[in-house]
């Protein structure tokens, strides 16, 4: 059990068997094997949106076979098929994610990329949501990606196609709209304050 992050190797690589090993404060989370430090706690912005756009969500998928979860929760995203602890080197905690398979659900988190997954940036978590965890996402097929930048009061939707992520709308005044989830749309003035 490793109780200071201090103790860790930067440079290591790490998998989730190691992040389970861990029992300190910060929260981390683990993108190809590298530590990332999540911000201390959010700002009232952050938990604006993420709250809007969970109660926004919930009221969509309401009788759906689908989840909704914010975090902290935990998604392992593997390689292939390698479903053991010591051979995943990612573990984020979106700040909200749809799960339509109940299969990929089990008493740590998720197993698997989620259907939906929306990250709220903030100064600090900008570069790793739009490179980092974009890039990861679109690798292990997240079906669609939204980004909700509370500074521009914007939102971007990215959905996977051919195993890319296109550019599904760039949302700062009309309603930002699912590609995959047919009727899905979260207004903007509902979103942001």
């Amino acid at each position: 059990m490793i109780t200071d992050i201090h103790s860790l190797d930067p440079n290591g690589t790490y998998t989730y068997a190691d992040y389970l090993k861990w029992r300190f404060d910060e929260q981390v989370e683990i993108i190809k094997g590298k530590i990332y430090r999540m911000s201390p706690a959010p700002k009232m912005v952050h938990q604006w949106v993420s709250g809007q756009l969970s109660y926004i969500l919930r009221t969509h998928f309401d009788g759906k076979p689908c989840t909704i979860f914010e975090a902290p929760f935990d998604v392992r995203l593997p390689i292939g098929n390698d479903r053991f602890p010591e051979k995943i080197y990612t573990v984020v905690q979106p700040d909200i994610c749809v799960i339509c398979e109940e299969s990929k659900l089990d008493e740590d988190g998720c197993l698997g990329a989620p259907d939906l997954i929306v990250e709220i940036t903030s100064t600090s978590t900008y570069k790793k949501d739009f490179n980092e965890k974009f890039n990861w996402y679109e690798k292990a097929g997240v079906r669609e990606y939204w980004i909700a930048i509370p500074s521009e009061k914007a939102i971007q939707v990215y959905y996977l196609e051919n195993d890319q992520y296109q550019l599904g709308g760039i949302y700062d005044k009309s309603p930002a709209q699912s590609v995959i989830f047919e009727g899905f749309e979260a207004e903007l003035e509902k979103v942001f304050r």
